[in-house]
């Protein structure tokens, strides 16, 4: 029991690192796309939203991506990643890992893949939206293409990350069992 909780939380460190780099990898491609459209973002942080809701879908535990989010968000802090939020960046990583935990919660009787694009899609655009109240403060067509845009990438994500959810549970044994 105390080995499964080890690699559990192994697991959850690395989602948590994950998320970080890879969305600092993706970044500078998802640019080309967002400063063409003439919107702050969107595609990265669905990216880096996909290892919450993976981890949440192997980790179904309550608070799971809430949690994951806080740590990213010290992470963050810690390494000087802030982004355009500074300080108040943390607001940015947990408000999504609150909504992809509700989202996860809420749709049970789904599928899981459906699940996680509707998990993803929703926690990017939460991410967006606060993104938005906090910095950029857009109105009416660009907010309107932002939120789209932030919606489209987190579905196709959540939908990468319920191709990889199979893989990482079969690769790792990670079937947790109830009462771990």
């Amino acid at each position: 029991m105390r080995h499964s909780r080890l690699r559990r939380l192994l697991f959850l460190a690395l989602c948590c690192d994950f998320g970080l780099f890879a969305k600092q990898l993706v970044s500078p491609f998802a640019n080309l796309v967002t400063d063409a459209l003439h919107i702050p973002g969107g595609i990265g942080t669905s990216f880096s939203l996909m290892f919450l809701v993976v981890s949440a879908a192997l980790v179904p535990r309550p608070g799971c991506a809430a949690i994951m989010g806080a740590t990213q968000s010290l992470i963050a802090l810690i390494m000087g990643r802030v982004g355009s939020m500074g300080a108040l960046s943390p607001i940015g990583y947990i408000v999504p890992g609150v909504v992809i935990d509700l989202v996860m919660r809420l749709t049970k009787p789904l599928p899981l893949t459906d699940r996680l694009a509707l998990a993803n899609a929703v926690g990017a655009v939460s991410a967006s939206l606060t993104a938005n109240l906090i910095v950029f403060r857009l109105q009416g067509a660009p907010l309107a293409l932002y939120v789209c845009v932030a919606a489209s990438s987190g579905a196709l994500c959540g939908l990468l990350g319920g191709r990889i959810v199979p893989l990482v549970r079969r690769a790792l044994s990670f079937g947790i069992q109830k009462g771990d």
